[in-house]
């Protein structure tokens, strides 16, 4: 199968996969006051880091057009399966969606085989989701029957995170703000998760490094839900140190067959914060 794999830019792919000739990524853009870039290979995650310590703004991300997304199925393959982040935290989805009507319209619509799937989750799940679409392609399956199964796939996926900062989920209607202020005066760290594409609490704990413990072991006793061999990936924020101590406590249950670590491109910068921890398990 001739296939095309595309994705919005928050799905962190790692090392590898940047130079999979399979994958394309459409960007995001990213604004913190008049500063705006693309979420692309430009995208310069500490000068953008230090932008947002130096302001009091809230920086911000724009989804990209249905127009990005029709030029990205202009491509030479006739198979293109499109992850994007969840439809609740973006538009990204909707834009995918629409770009494939237009590419229709224009080329019929049994000119390609497109499927658009919003990930439910963001950054490392829509990686996660990506890794077990190779999967069934290099098994030989069908597009009908690919597309049959990554649903159930994400269906069944699961997101996790742990971060420093909760100010902009706050400022962007992610929490309430006594949520946030006493996650940040008591040192409290939210373990969140999402549900049908949307962020909930799962648990909490006193510091990072026992929120990250605690993430650990939500996730392992999720993954009994999963039949046959478990990847977990973990995408960190600006902090190396931090993501192989996950790493290392995935590999200690003894529960993972594969353990993939990435790291975080603009968007997921932009929610997450320094520091910030996102776990994709299926």
């Amino acid at each position: 199968m001739k296939y095309r794999l595309i994705g919005d830019s928050c799905s962190d792919l790692d090392a590898g996969r940047k130079a999979d000739p399979h994958y394309t990524i459409v960007p995001l853009s990213l604004q913190i006051e008049n500063y705006q870039i693309l979420d692309d290979t430009s995208f310069n995650q500490k000068d953008f880091l230090n932008r947002v310590k130096r302001s009091n703004a809230s920086s911000k991300t724009a989804c990209p057009s249905p127009q990005d997304f029709k030029n990205a199925y202009e491509c030479e393959e006739d198979n293109i399966f499109v992850v994007t982040l969840s439809e609740h935290l973006s538009g990204t989805y909707q834009s995918a969606a629409i770009g494939k009507q237009l590419f229709e319209e224009e080329h019929g619509d049994s000119a390609k085989n497109i499927f658009v799937l919003s990930s439910h989750g963001a950054s490392a799940t829509q990686l996660r989701i990506f890794i077990e679409l190779e999967r069934l392609i290099n098994q030989g399956f069908d597009f009908n029957k690919i597309c049959e199964e990554i649903t159930k796939f994400r269906d069944r996926a699961k997101t996790y995170f742990v971060l420093e900062d909760l100010e902009t989920l706050r400022k962007n209607g992610r929490l309430s703000g006594l949520s946030a202020f006493f996650a940040t005066k008591l040192n409290i760290k939210p373990v969140m998760g999402a549900e049908n594409g949307r962020i909930v609490k799962l648990d909490q704990a006193r510091g990072i490094n026992k929120a990250l413990a605690k993430l650990v072991e939500i996730a392992q006793k999720d993954a009994k839900l999963f039949e046959g061999e478990k990847t977990v990936v973990i995408t960190h924020v600006n902090n190396p140190e931090r993501i192989e101590y996950v790493a290392e406590l995935f590999r200690n249950t003894g529960k993972f067959k594969d353990i993939i670590t990435s790291e975080a491109a603009g968007v997921t910068t932009v929610y997450a914060c320094d520091g910030g921890i996102v776990v994709g398990l299926g």
